[in-house]
Formats: structure tokens, sequence, C-alpha cells
């Protein structure tokens, strides 16, 4: 199992304020790590730490491969909520930006390039939807361009902040499954509040609370996120689907 980023004893934040404190993780080729934590936490700055957004107050950031960086070896999928969809631009070329590393000019792509596009598009589903504007989507459809558009160029790692944001149940089981079989080329790490979805697809558990505290499984109690002050939403499993909100204190 090859490593691919592995931080140390990281501090980050932003301006003058400490988000992360002391952060030290691996993430390795056959990875699928999911991350929960409260609001604030520190989740989404720990993303920006290993996509290289913000660098480090202290602590060290290293990637593998002899390569400085990964440059387009990361996928990423943001939030849809943080997408102009007013912006008038097709689907096949959200993809095909994927692929601008590298390319002189924009939109100067060879024929393999936009048959990778192609392929990518029937790869998770939207193939029909390929000439149609973003502003037309569903949210959901709007997630598989953008997961489409992080995996076009083969990354090592992909990851996804918070990909079931604004979809439905059936969008949000497909894309699921989209991640399961995209583990098996990549790494994936996926930052979510639902722990229970998640942990019938992740391998293993992050809680990012100011520190991290990581899980070499796919399973964590509702004690062990109290100890960790996470008050994350947990999911039952039965005949009857209901969710289960922990009492916590916001002081």
């Amino acid at each position: 199992m090859s490593k691919i980023v592995e931080l140390k004893s990281v501090f980050a934040g932003y301006n003058d304020e400490v988000i992360l404190k002391d952060v030290s993780l691996e993430i390795c080729d056959d990875d699928f790590i999911g991350i929960i934590g409260p609001n604030g936490g520190g989740k989404t700055t720990l993303l920006n730490v290993v996509l290289g957004l913000i660098k480090p107050f202290k602590g060290s950031v290293e990637f593998f491969n002899n390569e400085k960086s990964l440059n387009n070896k990361i996928g990423y999928l943001p939030q849809t909520n943080k997408i102009d969809r007013k912006f008038p631009i097709t689907v096949k070329d959200v993809v095909l930006s994927g692929l601008l590393y590298g390319n002189a000019l924009f939109g100067s792509y060879s024929k393999s390039q936009k048959q990778k596009a192609t392929e990518t598009l029937k790869r998770v589903g939207i193939c029909d939807l390929k000439e149609m504007t973003i502003g037309e989507l569903s949210g959901g459809q709007m997630q598989k361009v953008l997961l489409a558009r992080a995996i076009v160029s083969s990354p090592r790692l992909l990851i996804l902040d918070e990909p079931n944001t604004f979809v439905d149940n059936q969008f949000e089981g497909e894309l699921y499954e989209i991640l399961r079989q995209l583990n098996e080329e990549m790494a994936v790490v996926m930052v979510s509040h639902d722990v229970g979805t998640i942990a019938s697809y992740v391998k293993t558990i992050a809680c990012v609370n100011r520190n991290l505290h990581y899980h070499k499984s796919n399973i964590i109690s509702e004690e062990q996120l109290a100890s960790y002050n996470c008050p994350i939403k947990l999911i039952t499993h039965g005949e009857v689907p209901h969710t289960v909100l922990k009492k916590h204190n916001h002081s």
C-alpha cells in the first residue's frame, strides 16, 4: 500500500486563527476515508491543506511518487452550492475543463481528450446530458457532472466535500455506488455529516474537531463521538428508517 500524501503535526487556519491543531494523517492508494466532525471543526480546512490551497502554519505536507505536488493527480468534488449555476456552460465543457492542466489554451482539446470526457460521462450515467447547460440540471445531476470533471484526468486521489448535499435519495445511492467502484482505482476522501450512511461505504473514519482522531475501521460508536466532542447525525438501521440526534452542549 503506497502513500499518496502525509500530513505531520499540521497547524493550519486563516489569517491568525488556528483551525487545525497538531493534525497528522496518511492517505494511501486504496484508502476510502470518511471525514466527519461538527461545523467549524476544520473539515474543509483539512481538505484545503491536502489540496494545497492553504499552507500550514506549522508541520509538513509531503506528497509521494517523486512529485513536489500532485498537480492534476487530485480530483476534487466541491459542494454544489459553491457553483454558479447561471454560467452558460454545457455539461460536456465542464467535464473537459478537468483536463485543462497542461493545455496551452482553454478549449484546445485533442480528439482523445474529448473521447475521454465522453467515456467519463458514460461512466457516471449522464452522457445523454452532455449538451445541456448546468442551469438545467437537478442537484443530483450537477453532482455527477462535477464528479465526472474530478475523475476525467484519472487522479490518484479523489476528494469530496459533502457530496450528498442537495441530492435526493436515489442520486445519493447512485453516487455512493459509483464511489465504491472508483475506489478500486484511486483513493477517496469524503467529508460528510451522515455517519450512518457513509459507514456502509468508507473503510476508515477520521473525526475532525480542531484535532483529528483516526479510526482504522468504518465503525464508530456514539460514545466515541461524544468523547471527541463531535455532535454528528447518527442513522439507525431497522424496519422504520429514522434519525437519532445526540443531545450536546453548545457552550
